[in-house]
């Protein structure tokens, strides 16, 4: 898979597929069907669901190839999403480096104003930068870091409306990429069109899931979804395709 170069100006043009193998992974995030929106969510686990040990530690559950697909969807999206926990445990950089491509804008979900400024993802690089923050907090940010001001219920600010106020901004292909928790919300929240599972061969035995949703009694309940299978080195792609469960939160909603 080395032929990546001119991959992501073609994936923005909307003119014609994909050469493969990008078409078969990347083709079904050029646009959405529910909205003006398409919001992908990316969780790398072990084989038996967990994406840390018991200590915390995650660096690397997945493989190279599965790291490099990360930076793809990087590079392929308007605005790369965190949580705050990811954000203060792991101080990412949220940039595209393990391949070519264009750099999204960072945006992480603070609803206290905890994060730093001196955080690594609020570097000044030229790059858009969002702190979505509960309505009345005051996080101490430096001035040229664009600060969204949303409600938030039982300690959380919605996924609709984070999705909602990024559209309004004109950041209208996103990527949530963790932590867990946050991955969580924006699936149960129904407001994922894709969700990209990498799956390493490993067994931790122990450790933290990958998913916490709200409990189902019955298993006909649960999230039944179209799914294709990729092979990206040791690590198993699932690409599940969750369009139509999503709800309509883009600023142009599409009429049925």
């Amino acid at each position: 898979m080395d032929s990546w170069a001119g991959i992501p100006g073609a994936f923005r043009a909307l003119t014609k597929p994909l050469p493969e193998p990008w078409e078969a992974i990347f083709g079904p995030l050029r646009s959405g069907r529910t909205d003006d929106m398409l919001v992908v969510a990316q969780l790398g686990q072990s084989l038996d669901g967990r994406v840390a040990t018991e200590t915390g530690h995650s660096h690397y559950i997945n493989g190279p190839e599965a790291l490099a697909h990360l930076h793809r969807l990087r590079a392929l999206v308007d605005a790369v999403v965190i949580g705050i926990g990811t954000a203060l445990a792991d101080d990412p950089q949220l940039t595209v480096r393990r391949v070519a491509g264009p750099q999204p804008a960072r945006v992480v979900i603070d609803a206290r104003g905890r994060l730093s400024a001196s955080a690594r993802l609020l570097a000044a690089d030229g790059v858009r930068r969002l702190v979505v923050t509960a309505t009345g907090a005051r996080p101490p940010l430096p001035p040229d870091i664009e600060v969204i001001a949303l409600p938030r219920s039982d300690g959380h600010i919605a996924p609709p409306a984070i999705l909602g106020a990024l559209a309004e901004r004109g950041l209208r292909r996103v990527l949530i990429e963790g932590g867990a928790d946050t991955v969580s919300r924006f699936l149960a929240a129904r407001c994922l069109d894709r969700l990209h599972l990498m799956v390493a061969p490993i067994i931790l035995g122990s450790g933290r899931t990958g998913f916490s949703l709200p409990p189902i009694a019955r298993v006909d309940e649960a999230i039944l979804t179209p799914m294709r299978m990729h092979r990206l080195g040791d690590d198993v792609l699932f690409d599940c395709d969750l369009s139509a469960q999503r709800e309509p939160v883009g600023v142009a909603k599409k009429s049925t």
